[in-house]
């Protein structure tokens, strides 16, 4: 019997950004051990950290895959007063109960955000809340959620998908990459590095599912055959990285360079840089005193212009807002938003 012991440390911070994971039997204790790794430990020396985690089962007792027994305090009520709600992987053949879709609905309606990982979005889709737009879920299972949920417009060689109150992970490991993301959006870049660097993972991995799938293109190319020249190209994102100077540097031709680019990182050469560019600009905007002009240069986008147009469609926020955010704004005691109360 494995019995939860993150309600103590939950009580001590009651009045927090609540973070409800939701548990069903035949579950993967990986998934929803992801969520408590990133939300349920208390994380003192990140300023503004304020979840207040909680692992919630239908009967507060699950048997799950590998025949552990998990019994926690709280039941779907939990999902009710929550400000994020957890979906983990579920068994996407079975049937899901109308109580913990209507907790789901009830929770995303008083403004809760919903988010899954792997499987977890047969939930969310069950609920309709992915009726139009875009989610992702395992590379396995795409053409079953096609056929069951022809409204919702999957894209299965992502990572994770953000939809701002709906977002979605793809298989199993990628739900940390969400949750980092979750950090990075609710507390800044810094937080998802501390939080990263404490879990040995990356804050951010290039590339999608894409990368797993069966019958992707061989000779599979390993990613360390490409590492110098991402590494130097991190170094030099303010210069001109075209697909000709990357591929000069890595000995390849220019098309031979793309092809070997997209099988070893799942994304193509301009993505990876937007990615990457996007992340440094963050980051000054973050730690450094620099107007926005100056930004936009050292983060290789050339002009104020060229970085706003790419903020906005991207993150759908302005360097500015992004700013006022993270710096100056929220003294360190600041809680998170608590959405229960707006």
């Amino acid at each position: 019997m494995f019995e939860t012991f993150l309600p103590a440390t939950s009580e001590l911070r009651a009045m927090g950004h609540r973070v409800a994971a939701v548990v069903l039997d035949e579950a993967n204790p990986f998934e929803f051990s992801v969520a408590a790794e990133v939300f349920g430990v208390h994380r003192p020396e990140i300023p503004g950290w304020d979840y207040d985690f909680r692992l919630a089962a239908p009967r507060r007792s699950v048997r799950l895959a590998g025949g552990i027994e998990l019994r926690t305090p709280y039941d779907i009520d939990a999902v009710a007063g929550a400000d994020t709600v957890v979906l983990p992987a579920l068994n996407p053949f079975g049937d899901v109960s109308t109580d913990l879709l209507d907790a789901v609905r009830h929770a995303h309606a008083g403004g809760a955000r919903v988010v899954s990982f792997c499987s977890g979005a047969f939930l969310v889709a069950e609920t309709g809340l992915l009726d139009g737009r875009r989610a992702t879920t395992h590379w396995m299972y795409t053409d079953l959620f096609r056929e069951r949920f022809p409204r919702v417009r999957l894209d299965p060689n992502v990572l994770f998908v953000d939809e701002g109150d709906v977002l979605t992970s793809a298989g199993t490991a990628a739900g940390i990459d969400l949750s980092l993301h979750i950090v990075r959006k609710d507390l800044g870049a810094e937080a998802a590095r501390v939080v990263a660097r404490r879990m040995v993972v990356p804050p951010h991995r290039d590339g999608g599912q894409a990368q797993f799938i069966d019958g992707a293109a061989e000779p599979r190319v390993r990613a360390d055959d490409l590492a110098g020249v991402l590494e130097w190209a991190r170094r030099h994102l303010e210069e001109d990285l075209s697909v000709a100077v990357l591929a000069g540097r890595a000995n390849m031709s220019e098309r031979t360079f793309a092809r070997r680019f997209k099988e070893s990182t799942g994304t193509t050469p301009f993505r990876w840089l937007l990615t990457q560019r996007l992340q440094r600009a963050q980051e000054l905007l973050e730690t450094s005193d620099l107007d926005v002009d100056h930004i936009a240069v050292r983060a290789g986008f050339g002009t104020s212009t060229n970085l706003r147009e790419h903020f906005r469609r991207e993150l759908r926020t302005t360097p500015s807002a992004y700013r006022r955010c993270f710096v100056g704004t929220r003294p360190p005691a600041t809680p998170l938003p608590d959405r229960r109360s707006a």
